[in-house]
Parts: C-alpha cells; sequence; structure tokens
C-alpha cells in the first residue's frame, strides 16, 4: 500500500520520504481505483476520453481535460492548469473508468470549463515541487503559532503547497466562524505569496492526516472512503452497543463511520421483532422485555415486579402474544412457551454432534496385564 521509497533500509528505519505510506509527494495509493481495463482495447470507431484523474497531495483528486493528447499512464507526474500559474500532481487513473468517477461524482464534460494537462512535469519542475514541499512542515508550525497569538478560535491542520510556489492553501478546522482577515495580512507579509483558507471538518481532516484505526488498519475516511455520511447514536443503539463515547468515537472526535456499515442488516433483522416498549399481558400478570438477542431471535420477558425471574421467547412466540392482546384476550402465562424453547433448545444441542464420540478414530490402547507380570516375577 505504499510507493517504493517508504519501503525499509537494512537497519529497519523507513527510508524515502518517511511517511510510511501517507506522504504527499508520490502516490502511495491512497483512494486508489483498480484500473480493470487497462489491458483492453477500444472497440473500433471508439476514441479514448480525454480527461485524466490526478493526485495531489493527502488523496486530493481532481480531473484535467488531456487536450494536447499527451500520452500518459497511471503513475506519470504532469503538470496541469490551477487558478494563477500551475501545479503538479501524479497520475492515479486514465480510460474509461475516469468516465464512471466523474459520472459518480457529477463533474460536468464541458471542455470550456474544465482545466486542461500541460505537459509531462520536466526533472527541474519536479525538483521545485520537492523544495515547496520540504517547507511545509516548518512553514506550518509557524503559521500555528500566528494563530495561537491573535487568540482565534481555529486549528490549522494542514497547509498545501502550489508546485510553482505561487499560493499556499491554508486547511483548517473551526467551531464557530472565525474573522481571520488579520492573520492572512500576517500569512502574506511572511511568507510573500498568495493565500488561501480552506475549512475542512473534523472528519475530513482526519482523512486528510491519516492513521491507524481501533481495528488496526489505516483509517477507511483517509484510504477508500470518500462520502461521509451522517453517524448517530441510534445506529449504536440498534446493533446493542455500549454507549461509551471513548469507544464510538473515531480520531476525528465524531462517531465512527463503520457504524454505519452493518446497519442495514440490523434494520431488516429488526423489521419481525416486537417494540421493546411493547408489554405482554397474562393472567400471571404483564411482562415487559428485559433483553433482545437479533441474531438467535429471542427475547427476555420478567414479569412486572418480578424483575429477577427472566422468561425466554422467540420472535414468533412474542408476536402470536401480541396478536392475542389486541384481539382482548390474554394468554395463561409466559411460562409454557419457556418450556416449549427448553425443549427445542436440548434437542438442537443434542443432535450438533450426533451420538458419536469425538475420539472414535483414535486407536485404542493395549491393556498392560500388570498381574501376568507380577507371576512372572514370584516365579523367577
Amino acid at each position: 500500500m505504499s510507493c517504493k521509497t517508504c519501503s525499509s533500509k537494512s537497519n529497519s528505519s523507513p527510508k524515502g520520504c518517511k511517511n510510511n505510506g501517507t506522504c504527499g509527494t508520490d502516490s502511495c495509493n491512497k483512494f486508489t481505483v483498480f484500473d480493470w481495463l487497462s489491458n483492453m482495447s477500444l472497440p473500433s470507431g471508439q476514441s479514448e476520453f480525454l480527461y485524466i484523474e490526478i493526485r495531489f497531495k493527502n488523496g486530493r483528486k481532481d480531473y484535467f481535460l488531456n487536450k494536447n493528447s499527451l500520452s500518459l499512464s497511471i503513475g506519470d507526474i504532469a503538470a496541469t492548469q490551477a487558478d494563477s500559474g500551475y501545479d503538479i500532481g501524479i497520475v492515479t487513473l486514465t480510460g474509461e473508468l475516469v468516465r464512471v468517477q466523474m459520472d459518480k461524482k457529477k463533474i460536468s464534460y464541458l471542455q470550456e470549463e474544465s482545466k486542461i494537462i500541460y505537459r509531462k512535469a520536466s526533472q527541474i519542475e519536479i525538483d521545485k515541487w520537492s523544495l515547496f514541499r520540504d517547507k511545509e512542515e516548518s512553514i506550518k508550525v509557524k503559521a500555528r503559532k500566528f494563530a495561537i497569538d491573535l487568540r482565534l478560535k481555529m486549528k490549522i491542520s494542514d497547509i498545501e503547497y502550489q508546485a510553482d510556489g505561487t499560493k499556499i492553501t491554508f486547511y483548517y478546522t473551526a467551531d464557530e466562524r472565525v474573522d481571520f482577515r488579520e492573520l492572512i495580512k500576517i500569512y502574506a507579509r511572511e511568507f510573500r505569496t498568495k493565500i488561501e483558507m480552506k475549512q475542512v471538518g473534523l472528519r475530513q481532516e482526519a482523512a486528510r492526516l491519516g492513521g491507524i484505526g481501533s481495528c488496526g488498519r489505516e483509517l477507511c475516511c483517509s484510504t477508500w472512503l470518500t462520502d461521509f455520511r451522517s453517524v448517530s447514536t441510534s445506529a449504536a443503539r440498534y446493533q446493542q452497543l455500549s454507549l461509551n463515547p471513548q469507544k464510538l468515537a473515531g480520531q476525528c472526535g465524531k462517531l465512527k463511520c463503520c457504524l454505519n456499515y452493518e446497519l442495514g442488516s440490523y434494520m431488516d433483522a429488526l423489521k419481525n421483532f416486537p417494540k421493546k416498549e411493547t408489554k405482554l399481558k397474562t393472567e400471571k400478570g404483564t411482562a415487559v422485555c428485559q433483553k433482545t438477542d437479533i441474531f438467535k431471535k429471542q427475547l427476555w420477558y420478567a414479569y412486572v415486579g418480578e424483575w429477577n425471574n427472566w422468561f425466554l421467547l422467540s420472535v414468533d412466540q412474542a408476536n402470536a402474544i401480541i396478536n392475542e392482546n389486541k384481539s382482548n384476550k390474554l394468554v395463561s402465562s409466559l411460562e409454557e412457551y419457556t418450556t416449549e424453547n427448553n425443549a427445542l433448545e436440548e434437542s438442537m444441542f443434542e443432535n450438533v454432534v450426533g451420538q458419536d464420540s469425538l475420539t472414535r478414530f483414535d486407536k485404542p490402547r493395549k491393556k498392560k496385564n500388570h498381574k501376568r507380570r507380577k507371576a512372572k516375577k514370584h516365579v523367577n
């Protein structure tokens, strides 16, 4: 998942850019789309799609028109049009899959509005680009110090130099509106270049910076996740997770995006479950739901006033009792349903491995005849 320069030296220390797969000067395969059409030729009479996908620092991608019909392939470094001057990025996708990506992101094909690719970057341009990238860390430290001195409630999370050095983009996070006009004047006077401020959310900040999640893998937002859907605590409730903010929150401080991954399956499974607040009315008393097991489709009920004594019911049994209650009928008690569940559970466990022994294929050991040995000793 990284470029060749990120591999280790003989003494196990990282070489190259030393960012271990999250560098901004090479591809590192962040948000990479596998080109499964690369070894297939176009049908006769169909021209190649003119747009190229190019990646910049920290997974930022844009689509450019290959107006000059340059021969570009994945991994090439190209000089592209910018608002002022030029920028340099790495080609990450070509061909028909670029059309699919642009349709997915609803980007227009109008060539008049599209930025173009100038040329393949020369070695002088690449060296200049690398020189500006090396300055970014020290500039970020200074930028944060200026913001702190002005007592602005904002955080400079990352900066990005344009390849020709004519513009610096400052990415910041803030909980409320910030007046940074004075800050921009200080930046322009100190760094002597055009300044652009871009506010990003906490999720976007985590995606740009990257990291390792609690699952032990790279963050989804920094590797493949491109759309950030809202996550609520109801997603954790449906999945019966503990509402512990420290476990449910990701590195961005918000609820983890992965809480939405299996939510649809849980919602489908819970369609047949009765509502938790629905009470079961019996001749013995009213029962209240205490616990549910979504995978086994089981519920535990307890009579009002007898909270320590729980009764196990299946989803169908609970729905049957509710239907009886709707027609103003009362079942005798929950005990009769519980005995049925216990009998069914016992029979299922008996037939899991059958009546065969787990050691039925082992060779039987020969019994040692201690009596014969003792008799021989006495004879001798």
